[in-house]
């Protein structure tokens, strides 16, 4: 499908006017009950918000972020069906990357949602996809009283679904390609009279899926809880519980030239335990003879490997997450209304690796040359040892605020506060030669060498104020502002001495938005905002990354913390069968951090945080909803943005290290087009969309790393019996088998690659076929 038809296709969508929909009213369609995207009439910022009905159409177990990719401005790119692989999912929108945007769940910070998080977690683990009723999604800058220190490019708000009045409960299966299964149940107890109207639901998901390529699993089990307790006219206490174990062996990354040598379909070792040792010994020989003869001598590789990297064993992620919260909303009065707070996260976790750098401590090769090193008479023995990188949280935090309903006047106050105590660790665990005697998607335990271990700690408050005033009945306008600071220190616990304090502080990060009604079906607004994204807090990323008290030292005193400031403004227009939004906007992104080489990195020389100058951003976003009839529904969307870096990276003495200025930011395509159409008469239904993604890039300079444009398409349909309360659903992602680069990126940006062999794309998924039974009850 080229990208003229798709273009083509969201024209007639967004610019249908005139006779079409001039016909006979359909009110349906203009009420926000009945349409999936809502269009967020009345904010004074771009947002839109996804309704659950949209997961449901979407492959169980399809995560909430790749539902959102309809949305304008969204790049939301996975390497498997659901979205829901976390080392592959990456998302950017108006040229912000996934970890410089903020993410709640019923109020409850999820952190900056990237792989290895050190202050939250992934939506996937923090809640049954099921479960989610909406979800909001603010491009440009989420609301002040966002609990997030990273939304420097807008904002996404989960929210989970209520408990039910009444009695009852659901139940589905899902059955489809690579022996995926899923089974997912709720119960909901409805209102108990004898408890005051308490009302709850237990839910429950086990899912387990081959890997499409390659060996091994990708599993999930979670378990959700949610209770509403009315506390008589004045308002409600609510709590949940969300529970998730998540075990993902990884698919290998690829670079550009390995997708032509070695396919699409090339990926790790697993289970070919003898192989990955072959490849990990000819390296581990080569770098033995080159020490031993004082010249280099290159590794021998079987056929058709050509470098150490272009495979390794395995990869896995394993990880245990608890996120509970209680919360209350009291009307005072006629005047005064109360939210507050209360939520705590445990999360247990490890990056596993099968490296061939390391090998196990018995290695008898390694034991001959280097005999203060290694112990022969280990039976740990294998040319391969297992990498993790180590992760725990423990955060409690709260947020509390106050609205004041003076009639023209709607002002709110109140804040936020998180202790976040995170621990990270680098270990090595032994292996044998003859067989592997370690479960890949296991806990590891008893390592034979701690690299290093770093306790950290990050404290967070965030207060606002926000008036919203009504001049007239047609014009609104919000004002207001945050004072956010987050402290970071950081503790060694084993490896390089480290003791340190960086603080990240803006008392006046201001919000000024407008919104003025010109008749019952149309809307102008503006805002604008500045925001702030704090220090990460751990050993692998952010200033800590070096792991020298030196680097840390000169980041102190040199560093500032990325910022932004973003103007937008549109129309939102609703007819009788057309509704949607046009936007403008511009970002000043400035302080952009990057990690930057300080001289010959084999002198000893650490790479050190650096700001890096600024980038700027101007776009367009189209997207509206076409009621063709009650049944036909065709949505589209199309997004324009261009954003570029506005300096070269230069070094301490002034060097330019790499020539960025008016280049193109990695990951940000210029132009993306969505389109959806659906039928639904009651009983039938079915949903195709197709998204067409513009031409990208993972290097900064623009210098090779370019990944093609590509079209995907998915298809949804079903039936639903009515009197049954049951519904047979039929799902087909990338339905016409397009072969394209996903995820670019996920194992780092790269200045230039010339000859495209940098190791850091992974293929999309090709077509997958799903079928669910659901049963109401």
């Amino acid at each position: 499908m080229k990208f003229t038809l798709i273009h083509t296709v969201a024209a007639a969508a967004l610019l249908a006017a005139g006779g079409a929909y001039a016909q006979a009213a359909i009110p349906a369609a203009a009420s926000d009950t009945t349409e999936v995207v809502v269009y967020g009439h009345g904010q004074s910022r771009q947002t839109e918000t996804v309704k659950a009905q949209d997961i449901t159409l979407s492959a169980p177990g399809t995560s909430p972020l790749k539902v959102i990719n309809k949305l304008p401005g969204v790049n939301f790119q996975s390497a498997d069906p659901f979205g829901a692989y976390e080392w592959s999912t990456y998302m950017t929108i108006r040229g912000f990357s996934q970890n410089q945007m903020g993410f709640t769940l019923d109020g409850v910070t999820l952190g900056d949602m990237s792989y290895g998080n050190y202050n939250g977690l992934h939506i996937s683990r923090a809640i049954i996809n099921e479960d989610v009723a909406r979800t909001e999604l603010a491009q440009g800058a989420g609301a002040l009283e966002t609990a997030s220190s990273s939304n420097l490019g807008g904002a996404l708000v989960f929210t989970s679904r209520d408990p039910s009045h009444d009695m009852g409960g659901e139940l589905s299966g899902t059955l489809g390609q690579d022996s995926m299964h899923r089974l997912y149940g709720r119960f909901e107890t409805g209102a108990i009279d004898a408890l005051g109207g308490l009302r709850g639901y237990i839910s429950l998901v086990d899912q387990k899926t081959d890997k499409w390529k390659g060996y091994g699993e990708q599993r999930a089990k979670q378990a959700d809880t949610k209770w509403v307790l009315p506390t008589g006219d004045t308002g409600e206490i609510t709590a949940f519980v969300n529970h998730s174990e998540r075990r993902e062996q990884d698919y290998q990354d690829l670079s550009l030239s390995m997708t032509d040598r070695l396919g699409r379909k090339f990926d790790n070792f697993q289970p070919d335990w003898a192989l990955a040792n072959q490849v990990a010994k000819a390296y581990q020989t080569s770098v033995i003879a080159s020490a031993l003869s004082g010249t280099s001598v290159a590794p021998v590789y079987p056929a058709p490997i050509e470098t150490v990297d272009d495979a390794y064993y395995y990869g896995a992620g394993v990880r245990n997450d608890t996120l509970s919260a209680i919360s209350t909303e009291q009307h005072l009065g006629d005047v005064v209304t109360f939210t507050g707070e209360i939520y705590h996260h445990d999360n247990k976790g490890q990056g596993l690796w099968t490296t061939p750098y390391l090998p196990s401590p018995g290695n008898a090769d390694m034991a001959a040359f280097a005999p203060a090193l290694y112990n022969p008479a280990s039976t740990d023995d294998a040319y391969i040892s297992i990498r993790t990188t180590e992760y725990k949280i423990n955060r409690t935090g709260m947020t509390f605020g106050l609205k004041f309903d003076l009639g023209a006047h709607q002002v709110s106050a109140g804040g936020w506060y998180e202790d976040n105590n995170f621990n990270q660790a680098r270990r090595f665990y032994g292996e044998s030669l003859a067989a592997t005697h370690r479960d890949s998607l296991g806990f590891q335990s008893d390592p034979f060498y701690t690299q290093w271990e770093y306790a950290f700690n990050t404290k967070t408050t965030n207060l606002y104020l926000q008036d919203v005033w009504s001049l007239t009945p047609a014009f609104k306008l919000n004002y207001g502002f945050k004072s956010l600071e987050v402290i970071n220190r950081v503790h060694t616990v084993v490896g390089n001495s480290m003791e340190a304090r960086l603080s990240s502080r803006d008392k006046f990060l201001p919000q000024l938005g407008a919104v003025y009604t010109l008749n019952r079906g149309n809307e102008l607004f503006a805002s604008y905002s500045e925001n702030m994204d704090a220090y990460v807090s751990a050993a692998t990323a952010g200033p800590f990354a070096a792991q020298s008290q030196s680097v840390v030292d000169y980041i102190k005193d040199h560093l500032k913390p990325e910022s932004s400031k973003t103007i937008e403004g549109g129309w939102r227009f609703r007819m009788d069968r057309l509704q949607g939004v046009a936007a403008l906007y511009h970002v000043d992104f400035k302080n952009r951090i990057l990690a930057i080489q300080q001289g010959p990195a084999i002198l000893g020389n650490t790479p050190v945080l650096s700001n890096v100058g600024s980038v700027q951003t101007n776009g367009l976003e189209l997207a509206a909803t076409y009621r063709m009839t009650p049944e036909w529904k065709l949505y589209a969307a199309y997004s324009y943005n261009d954003s570029k870096y506005k300096d070269d990276v230069v070094d301490a003495t002034g060097a330019v290290l790499a020539n960025t200025k008016n280049k193109t930011v990695v990951n940000s395509p210029k132009n993306m087009v969505k389109t959806e159409l659906s039928y639904d008469n009651g009983g039938l239904f079915a949903t195709l969309s197709a998204n067409y993604l513009g031409p990208r890039y993972y290097t900064y300079t623009n210098v090779g790393g370019r990944v093609k444009a590509s079209t995907v398409a998915d298809l949804s349909a079903g039936y639903h019996f009515s009197q049954a309360k049951l519904d047979l659903q039929l799902n087909v992602t990338n339905l016409l088998d397009a072969n394209y680069i996903g995820t670019i990126g996920e194992a780092g940006f790269v200045n230039s690659d010339p000859n495209n062999t940098a190791q850091t794309v992974m293929v999309g998924a090709p077509r997958r076929v799903f079928v669910t039974v659901r049963k109401s009850f």
